[in-house]
């Protein structure tokens, strides 16, 4: 690595790691048999009964190809989630801050030898700006991107952070902020945790050592094992919510599955919790870059769709995310096989939400979208489909994050809160931000969900918030 690119940012020191991934036991794994009915079946069952399954497991419903069984994973998975989280479909949006790069990723539009790409910070002016419109729409959190350049450094982040949750806009607010930046080390950790950043997000591309370093040549990046300890570190700071994932494409994607399961078992036996959230983003074209177009191990959409109900499967208790770089029809399918978080009404050109033109916002993005509705248009599909979007973020700031969750999301506890607490976020964005009729959509999922609510003094307590939320309070919860 060119050290001299990388001065500003953290001292990188590997000495003494390993990698935790088993490349020849997942070989091994992935070259075995195809697991029978009976198998298969066992293996669900396990899953249903809300427990982890391990890599041999994983592995086997990775290597079923038999379309009865397939079908049987699929609605296992859908089973399982709607036990766990309910009808309800997280939401978020990205806004990119910066888009200055010292790695030269083969994939990446942000990579540094891209003479095409546009670069761009945004001024505090030009980040106020963003958030006001994100909040005019309606969103509650975000996801800031970075980057990895010595500019991004934690008092930078640290700083944007802060100045999202300053801007009040109506009645509109950012109440949570997760980030998407380069490793940091432990008290660069600390430092951006101390701004409250709720979940760390980042991911290891590929878990495959001989492709990573293929593909990341260049700057802070090339350091595998690096990256790989990046959680280890955050939450050594204090940061219990993490978020995984790989970029499908770049290798084998049950190799990259395989390695997530194997990550969030090395958090689970290190820090006794695995991942807030998974994400498994398929590659997409990029400005000026090839590869982008022509992913090296491109997936279908049937094998990626199982791949997700595998997963949904595999960690039962962990956040799964698909972003808008999928079109509408997959995501729509993925929502009812595992998908917990979704974005929508998303724009990734840096400023490009307030302050350029489309085409200055392609010069600045680090790839393309494939689904570009707007969130009022996503929120009323979902309600008309029978989900719940939420806005909700109530967990997070009364600490019911890391291992404190687990401790209400492994007896199968979350419905208690998060249902009614969605329940509460939509009753607002439907006053606040719906179109006429998304909010009449809204309004009807909404009964719907206390239609289906058991009596309880909750489900009391709930009716009387949403009165108060008719009447112009704001942000309550359970």
């Amino acid at each position: 690595m060119d050290t001299k690119l990388c001065k500003g940012l953290p001292r990188i020191d590997t000495a003494g790691l390993k990698s935790f991934i088993p490349e020849n036991t997942i070989y091994t794994l992935l070259q075995g048999h195809a697991p029978d009915k009976f198998e298969v079946r066992d293996i669900l069952a396990k899953s249903l009964s809300k427990t982890r399954l391990n890599p041999n497991e994983m592995a086997a419903l990775l290597l079923t190809k038999d379309p009865e069984l397939v079908e049987e994973i699929t609605s296992s998975a859908a089973a399982l989630k709607k036990e766990i989280y309910g009808n309800r479909i997280v939401f978020f949006a990205p806004l990119y801050v910066g888009n200055k790069c010292i790695n030269d990723c083969s994939y990446c539009g942000y990579r540094s030898s891209n003479a095409s790409l546009e670069r761009k910070t945004l001024s505090f002016a030009e980040l106020r700006d963003e958030v006001s419109m994100l909040e005019n729409n309606g969103h509650k959190r975000l996801i800031l991107v970075y980057g990895e350049d010595p500019a991004y450094n934690p008092d930078f982040i640290a700083s944007t952070v802060k100045e999202v949750y300053s801007v009040k806009v109506g009645k509109g607010e950012i109440r949570r902020v997760n980030i998407n930046a380069a490793p940091l080390d432990i008290e660069g950790f600390r430092r951006v945790k101390a701004a409250g950043i709720g979940t760390y997000q980042i991911f290891q591309e590929t878990y495959h050592r001989a492709s990573y370093e293929k593909y990341h040549p260049r700057g802070l990046k090339s350091d595998y094992l690096w990256r790989l300890y990046a959680f280890d570190r955050a939450m050594k700071a204090g940061i219990d919510d993490v978020g995984m994932g790989a970029l499908i494409g770049l290798y084998d994607y049950r190799f990259e599955a395989l390695s997530m399961l194997y990550h969030v078992i090395h958090l689970e036996q290190e820090f006794n919790v695995g991942p807030h959230t998974i994400s498994f983003p398929r590659m997409e074209p990029a400005l000026n870059t090839e590869l982008a177009s022509r992913p090296p191990h491109a997936v279908k959409d049937a094998d990626f769709m199982q791949m997700i109900a595998i997963i949904r499967l595999s960690v039962p208790y962990t956040g799964m995310i698909l972003t808008a770089r999928e079109p509408e029809s997959l995501r729509t399918q993925a929502i009812k096989y595992g998908i917990s978080q979704i974005d929508a009404g998303s724009n990734i050109g840096v400023g490009a939400y307030a302050g350029c033109d489309d085409e200055h916002g392609k010069k600045r993005s680090q790839f393309e979208l494939s689904d570009n509705r707007s969130l009022d248009e996503v929120v009323n599909k979902l309600c008309e489909q029978g989900f719940l979007p939420s806005f909700c973020t109530g967990c997070y700031r009364l600490g019911r994050t890391g291992e404190h969750f687990m401790e209400f999301a492994i007896p199968g506890f979350v419905k208690r809160f998060c249902t009614p607490n969605a329940i509460l976020t939509l009753a607002e964005y439907a006053e606040d931000y719906a179109s006429p009729e998304t909010k009449a959509k809204c309004l009807s999922a909404i009964k719907r969900e206390l239609e289906q609510m058991p009596e309880s003094i909750r489900k009391t307590e709930l009716q009387n918030k949403l009165v108060s939320i008719s009447q112009g309070q704001r942000d309550l919860f359970f």
